[in-house]
């Protein structure tokens, strides 16, 4: 018997794609969308993304595949560095939706989330933190909750990766 889908994910979209970059990883977002219900039962996924127009394409690629996306306005610094930083948004929006989950998937290496994933414990409504690299992850999760409530990414490539044939869907 299947369980019911009553979790929701909370995806810091730059986190992840800039992590699993880092290992050589292109992450399939429709894949990733599966796993996350499969495995962690998540009936809403929200991705949180600075807004940039030239990913346009990418962003309505998202939202056909089911995501709830959450921007965040850019800033440009100089010619090439543009920063949209959604951590606020991200612990927010869990808290915004907290009467409406089960449980939250926090998707993000950022110890910025530490105080929301050691609350979301607290309360017993934390499934899973999904860091994206495990070699790069910030310390500060250890220090909040028990390591089997961390699970990495940069492992399942076979599931939630592209192959070469992919790789001209978008990606970020």
């Amino acid at each position: 018997m299947k369980k019911s889908l009553e979790n929701f994910a909370f995806i810091d979209c730059q986190n992840v794609y800039r992590e699993l970059q880092r290992v050589g990883f292109v992450i399939d977002w429709k894949k990733f969308q599966t796993f996350l219900s499969d495995k962690y039962f998540v009936k809403e996924a929200f991705i949180f993304v600075g807004f940039i127009e030239e990913n346009k394409n990418f962003y309505d690629f998202l939202e056909r595949i089911g995501y709830r996306l959450i921007f965040k306005p850019t800033v440009s610094f100089g010619t090439k560095e543009v920063k949209g930083n959604c951590d606020a948004e991200l612990v927010l929006h869990a808290m915004i939706e907290f009467p409406n989950y089960k449980q939250a998937v926090i998707v993000s290496g950022d110890g910025d989330f530490a105080c929301l994933v050691e609350y979301l414990q607290q309360k017993d409504k934390l499934r899973k933190l999904l860091v994206p690299n495990y070699a790069n992850f910030s310390s500060l999760f250890r220090k909040v909750i028990p390591i089997e409530k961390i699970a990495t990414l940069h492992d399942k490539k076979s599931k939630i990766g592209m192959t070469k044939k992919e790789t001209d869907l978008p990606a970020n």
